[in-house]
């Protein structure tokens, strides 16, 4: 696999969690083979729930300071801006896979930002959304 991978921001939120261990060393098993291929990609939206998640929702959380440092390191993967053109597409993922909307962001993302892998836990695994293929990263090794 050489296309970059999308990454959804329960799985980032996963590599802070340490209530599920599990889960928290399966998502940084997928990081770091994303990271070491540099092929991971993110949007601006998925940035904002990771942050507001583990300074806010996440028991123990993160500091305001260590979350901003984990998210600047992820501009390395040149975040998809939230933009006109990603609106516009995210409506046709929503009315074509009734997707919630804030789901259709994250899939119109993956597809703008030429990913043809989403991990992430909130849609169906092995699901083809247009080329964009959901892989549940709990369910897969990264290899």
């Amino acid at each position: 696999m050489t296309e970059p991978v999308f990454v959804d921001a329960n799985v980032l939120v996963y590599t802070r969690d340490a209530a599920d261990p599990a889960k928290q060393r399966r998502a940084g098993e997928w990081m770091s083979r994303l990271w070491n291929d540099r092929r991971g990609r993110v949007s601006v939206q998925v940035l904002d729930e990771f942050y507001v998640t583990v300074t806010r929702k996440l028991r123990p959380g993160l500091d305001r300071e260590s979350a901003r440092t984990f998210v600047r390191t992820l501009f390395a993967w040149d975040p998809v801006p939230m933009d006109t053109k990603l609106l516009d597409n995210a409506w046709t993922v929503e009315d074509r896979f009734s997707l919630s909307f804030w789901d259709a962001l994250v899939v119109s993302a993956a597809q703008l930002a030429g990913c043809t892998t989403l991990l992430t836990e909130d849609l169906q695994d092995g699901q083809d959304l247009d080329g964009v293929r959901v892989v549940n990263p709990f369910r897969h090794d990264p290899g």
